[in-house]
């Protein structure tokens, strides 16, 4: 499979994550839940950089996570330190996208490759909401 982002100027946040002992499988490579781990870090960083603070909204509404695409193209063994790009794709009136991919540090072409769709959420009325206005604003979609 071709990657989507072959070049890593595809993306406008980045965070380095090293492997952990842990991480491991039986086969001693990296577990597939451990990349998922390792890109949720760096996604909740991300929005948090784009303005959004997770509590800042009233305890009442927020965003969930509604589906995600992840396409593993190569292994990984411990110990490695990865470079993870996120950028917003598409933003919708109550969901937006944002696509990731994994790279080893040096390397400009992913090891995995993401999309997740988040939604924005009212938890008390139990129904996905616009999103807001302020937090548009400071996602340059690519």
């Amino acid at each position: 499979m071709k990657p989507k982002y072959s070049n890593r100027n595809d993306f406008d946040f980045w965070s380095k994550i090293s492997t952990r002992w842990i991480d491991l499988d039986g086969l001693r490579h990296l577990n597939h839940a451990a990349y998922l781990s390792y890109m949720e870090t760096s996604r909740l960083n991300y929005i948090q950089s784009l303005g959004y603070d997770m509590h800042r909204w009233d305890q009442t509404t927020s965003i969930i996570l509604a589906s995600m695409e992840v396409d593993y193209m190569e292994q990984a063994t411990h110990p490695a330190d990865f470079d993870i790009g996120q950028c917003v794709s598409r933003v919708g009136k109550k969901s937006f996208d944002i696509s990731t991919a994994v790279f080893k540090q040096g390397d400009n072409l992913p090891i995995v490759q993401a999309k997740f769709v988040l939604v924005a959420y009212d938890y008390v009325n139990n129904r996905s909401i616009l999103v807001p206005e302020d937090f548009k604003k400071h996602c340059r979609v690519s």
